[in-house]
C-alpha cells in the first residue's frame, strides 16, 4: 500500500518492525488503539491533558484512537478532541494523519471508520481493545461487514514488553520518588493519626514530587485491612504503605515498612525474613533466565522460613499498567497465562517484586520492588529505606 495522498512521513516513536511481526503472528492487517496508555505509548508519550483525570463529557467520553496498517507507519492516525487541535498546531502529534473533530465516542469512531477505509481492501482484519473500547463504538464496528474485529491487548502488550531507555528514566524517577514521599510520610506519622491522615499525607509529599498520586494501600497497628479509614495510630504501631505514584503515565509502585517508635528485636527479625525472599528473587534476574525462575526462587525461600504459612510471594510485570509484561505466574492476584514463565527475560524488561508476612499478632509487614533487568543482572530504583523506618513519638497536632 503506497502512502496516502497528502500526508508527511516521520518517524514512528517505536518499533514498527516489532509491531509488523507482533500484527502478522496475531493475524491482523489494522490496529485501532482506544486505551490511553497504549495510545499515549503510540504516539510517543503524548497524553491530552484536559481528559488526563477524567473521560467523561457532555453525553459522551473521550475516546482518543491510534490507528496502523501493518508494514505502512506512513499510514498511521490519530483522532483526537476537537480541543486537540491545539495539540497539532504545537507538533506534539506524529502521525502523518491527524483528525481532531471528535467530542463523543460515536464520531470518533466513524473517522476511525473512514480512515481505514481509505486504506483499500487489504485492511478487513482489525484489531481492537475490547477491554477498552466503549460498546456504543464498538457496536459501529460489529455492525461493518467489510471488518472482522480481533483482540490485541496481546500484541500491545508484548509492543511494550521491552521498555526504551526513555521509558527506563521515567521507570527510576517514578520508583524513586515514590520511596522519597514514603519515607518524609514515615518522619511526619505521630500517635493519635488516622490512617486517613497518613494516606493525605503520602500524597501531598508525592504531589510536591511531581507524581500523580494513584493508591496507597495501608496497614497500621495489628490489623491486615489495608484500606485507609479512621483507625488511630498508637504508640508502636507498624506502619505499612504500599503506593502508586503515576510520572509522565510510569507507575512507580513501591511498599516500605514503618513503626511508631523503635522496632523491637521481634519486628526485625520479621522484615530480615521478608527482605530474605525478595534478596532470593533478585538474584535470579538477568536477561536470558527464565521468567518462571523468578517465582520458583521466591516461592522457594518462602517455604524455607518459619513463617511460611503467614508468607505471601509474587512478582508481575510493571510499566504504563501495574501488572503487565513479562507474565510471569498464573497464581498472582491478577490472573492470566504466565507467557513468559518459560520464556528469557530480556534487557529493558521491568519486574515488581513483592513479599508480604501477614503476622497474627505483629501485623502487615510487605517489601514491594521494583527491578528493571539489565546488562549486568539488575537495577533496583528506589532502593532505600528497607530497613524499618522509625516514626518520632510525639502525638499529633490538630492540623495533621
Amino acid at each position: 500500500m503506497n502512502m496516502m495522498p497528502g500526508t508527511t512521513v516521520m518517524k514512528a516513536p517505536f518499533d514498527t518492525d516489532k509491531l509488523d511481526r507482533l500484527m502478522d503472528e496475531a493475524g491482523l492487517d489494522v490496529l485501532i488503539a482506544t486505551s490511553r496508555h497504549n495510545v499515549q505509548y503510540l504516539l510517543g508519550g503524548y497524553r491530552f491533558f484536559f481528559f488526563d483525570v477524567m473521560e467523561a463529557i457532555g453525553t459522551s467520553r473521550y475516546l482518543p484512537a491510534f490507528i496502523y496498517q501493518k508494514g505502512h507507519p506512513e499510514n498511521a492516525a490519530y483522532i483526537g478532541n476537537r480541543m486537540e487541535g491545539f495539540e497539532r498546531e504545537l507538533g506534539s502529534i506524529w502521525t502523518p494523519v491527524v483528525k481532531t473533530a471528535s467530542w463523543g465516542t460515536i464520531d470518533a469512531i466513524g473517522l476511525a471508520v473512514e480512515h481505514v477505509r481509505k486504506l483499500g481492501g487489504n485492511a478487513r482484519r482489525v484489531g481492537i481493545e475490547a477491554g477498552f473500547m466503549p460498546s456504543d463504538a464498538k457496536d459501529v464496528l460489529a455492525s461493518l461487514n467489510s471488518f472482522e474485529l480481533r483482540e490485541a491487548h496481546f500484541v500491545l502488550e508484548r509492543l511494550r514488553a521491552v521498555k526504551s531507555p526513555g521509558e527506563i528514566e521515567l521507570i527510576r524517577q517514578a520508583s524513586e520518588r515514590v520511596v522519597d514521599a514514603m519515607a518524609a510520610t514515615f518522619r511526619a506519622c505521630a500517635p493519635g493519626m488516622t490512617k486517613h491522615d497518613i494516606v493525605e499525607h503520602l500524597k501531598r509529599e508525592e504531589h510536591e514530587r511531581d507524581l500523580v498520586f494513584e493508591y496507597c494501600l495501608i496497614a497500621a497497628g495489628t490489623s491486615h485491612n489495608r484500606a485507609p479509614s479512621s483507625q488511630r495510630l498508637e504508640q508502636g504501631d507498624v506502619i505499612s504503605l504500599d503506593s502508586g505514584g503515576n510520572y509522565k503515565g510510569y507507575i512507580g509502585d513501591l511498599s516500605r515498612m514503618g513503626v511508631l517508635g523503635e522496632p523491637d528485636n521481634e519486628l526485625c527479625e520479621l522484615l530480615e525474613q521478608v527482605e530474605t525472599i525478595q534478596q532470593a528473587a533478585r538474584r535470579v534476574i538477568k536477561p536470558g533466565a527464565l521468567g518462571g525462575d523468578i517465582i520458583a526462587a521466591g516461592e522457594t525461600a518462602a517455604k524455607s522460613s518459619t513463617h511460611r504459612k503467614a508468607l505471601d510471594f509474587t512478582a508481575h510485570g510493571i510499566g504504563l499498567v501495574s501488572h503487565e509484561a513479562p507474565r510471569l505466574t498464573a497464581t498472582g492476584p491478577v490472573p492470566y497465562a504466565p507467557y513468559d514463565a518459560d520464556r528469557a527475560l530480556e534487557s529493558g524488561m521491568v519486574i515488581s517484586v513483592e513479599t508480604a508476612l501477614l503476622h497474627p499478632a505483629r501485623g502487615y509487614i510487605k517489601l514491594e520492588d521494583t527491578l528493571i533487568v539489565c546488562e549486568k543482572g539488575w537495577e533496583a530504583p528506589g532502593d532505600g529505606c528497607r530497613k524499618w523506618n522509625s516514626s518520632h513519638s510525639t502525638p499529633a497536632t490538630s492540623d495533621l
